[in-house]
């Protein structure tokens, strides 16, 4: 997975694909008043003063759209135009998208810590079950050594097999208990990133949108115009691509923890201990996501599973309180 995001460029926008559809339309009727005004236009050029001046409105048109300003501030106001017949339709403005992630974001996490406390359950009765287990070995070991001192050899080899089938039966579950240990410690980290990356973002939504607020005090579209055509930068244009980076980047760091959930959510909801299909179904789907590449929230996955030591079932959850601030993305 490439951690790398680039902004999207107005073409792959969604007021993009508005404008891609104007922009054929547009043509398209040029074309058609061109073809329909024809036998008119050629009825101009005979008469030679109607030449000079069509010729002279072409020119001018052709100097104007030579001129890498005036292209800009064409381009910028169709940008604007299409921007605003698209909000009309859908959401465009991306501190509301953001605030909409942050939402979504909490409830997932929400639903991410209920996920570790059933798995800290379900580890607690496979510990249960492993100590139950111990106890009947060592006690079937000492019927059939006392057996075997009484010379009772069915009794003898009955007891022996059943310790050794409660021996096999804990190399399975602690297999299994170390698989889930790695799930649990992929969700501890992951809901300590989650944490961390509402708790940023809302700080990083309240100070954009201060900016915004002085932006736009100043702002006007004849202003805009002039520093288009001076060759400055407009401040609002420059704000709304830092909020599409900032707006992409949160987008795909939630699409990272749905990809993550539905994994850990199918190994939870199929958690069969008595099946172990379903079980090694779901492992080899996180072994999968394990081998997709760093991941934007969690950084190298390897060097997160490295860094796992023997979980203490009885203590919190841990919430991590580190910061990654946006604003460093953006300088």
């Amino acid at each position: 997975m490439d951690t790398q995001l680039t902004p999207k460029s107005f073409w792959n926008k969604p007021e993009g694909q508005a404008g891609k559809l104007f922009l054929i339309i547009i043509l398209v009727a040029i074309g058609y008043a061109f073809f329909k005004f024809l036998p008119v236009i050629l009825l101009l050029l005979q008469n030679t003063l109607y030449a000079i001046i069509l010729l002279a409105v072409i020119g001018v048109i052709i100097f104007l759209l030579l001129d890498p300003r005036f292209r800009n501030l064409i381009f910028y106001s169709y940008k604007m135009i299409m921007r605003f017949i698209t909000g009309l339709i859908i959401e465009l403005d991306p501190i509301a998208i953001i605030e909409g992630h942050v939402q979504y974001l909490k409830k997932k996490r929400d639903t991410m810590e209920q996920q570790i406390s059933n798995l800290r359950g379900q580890m607690v009765n496979l510990q249960n079950e492993m100590n139950d287990n111990v106890k009947n070995i060592n006690n079937n070991l000492k019927l059939a050594s006392l057996a075997k001192e009484r010379g009772k050899t069915d009794t003898t080899i009955i007891n022996a097999r059943k310790a050794g089938r409660l021996k096999d039966s804990n190399v399975n579950i602690n297999e299994l208990y170390t698989k889930m240990e790695k799930l649990y410690h992929f969700l501890t980290k992951m809901f300590q990133a989650s944490n961390m990356l509402i708790e940023d973002v809302e700080d990083e939504v309240k100070v954009k949108k201060r900016e915004r607020k002085a932006i736009l005090a100043g702002y006007s579209a004849f202003n805009s115009a002039r520093k288009i055509l001076k060759g400055d930068s407009d401040k609002q244009d420059i704000f709304n691509q830092a909020m599409e980076f900032i707006k992409e980047d949160v987008g795909a760091k939630v699409g990272e923890i749905d990809r993550f959930m539905e994994v850990s959510s199918f190994i939870l909801d199929n958690a069969d201990l008595q099946n172990g299909v379903n079980i090694e179904e779901g492992f080899n789907l996180l072994e999968k996501w394990e081998k997709e590449g760093s991941s934007m929230l969690l950084g190298d996955k390897k060097s997160v599973l490295a860094q796992v030591n023997v979980i203490d079932l009885n203590q919190p959850i841990p919430v991590s309180s580190k910061k990654n601030r946006y604003t460093d993305l953006l300088e």
